[in-house]
């Protein structure tokens, strides 16, 4: 059984956001930002929570921040830079373009762990989602000889190490929604203010 103490809840922050044309993390929704709803989402199952971006304003959510330790590389070098700094052999991984997640359907990622998993990812609608995943930090050396293989693909490198998957209940599948465009914005809002 995973405790606590052994995870660390990892969220990804450092997105061009090229499509939303802004930073996603401090889009809001209900007068929340984003991030707020990942963090929310991870703090009764993490003994730390660390935000991956070299934006200093995240700094004030008051958690540990790390720069992206390889520029302009997407998300396999966010997941490196954030399992470099973590002490712990279990890590959350979550990208903050996800507003709806809930610590319900992460810890489902907790249940289904075995020592000898190297990643558990959720799927939804058919589609493997590895921005919401449990990672083992063995993984790190894979991440690091396949980002200076030139492989910045997350799906293929998910491949290299070994991973299971998780299906989401047709009613759990909203919640992980994740928000790339203004578009999908303004429908989560029509959708979801209250």
């Amino acid at each position: 059984m995973i405790t606590k103490n052994n995870i660390t809840g990892i969220i990804l922050a450092g997105g061009k956001s090229f499509r939303m044309g802004s930073d996603k993390g401090f889009l809001l929704l209900n007068q929340k930002a984003f991030v707020q709803y990942s963090i929310d989402a991870l703090s009764p199952l993490v003994s730390e929570i660390i935000i991956v971006s070299d934006h200093s304003a995240y700094d004030t959510f008051g958690y540990k921040r790390v720069n992206d330790i390889t520029k302009n590389a997407g998300p396999v070098a966010g997941i490196i830079s954030g399992l470099e700094a973590t002490q712990t052999t279990y890590n959350i991984i979550l990208s903050c373009d996800i507003p709806l997640i809930n610590t319900k359907i992460l810890s489902q990622l907790i249940t289904a762990a075995t020592p000898n998993t190297s990643i558990i990812q959720l799927e939804s609608h058919g589609k493997r989602m590895p921005l919401i995943a449990l990672y083992n930090k063995q993984v790190l050396p894979i991440f690091k000889e396949q980002l200076q293989n030139n492989e910045r693909r997350l799906r293929m490198v998910v491949n290299a190490c070994g991973y299971k998957t998780i299906t989401l209940s047709d009613k759990d599948t909203a919640s992980t929604k994740n928000v790339n465009t203004q578009t999908e914005f303004k429908e989560l809002k029509d959708a979801y203010t209250r």
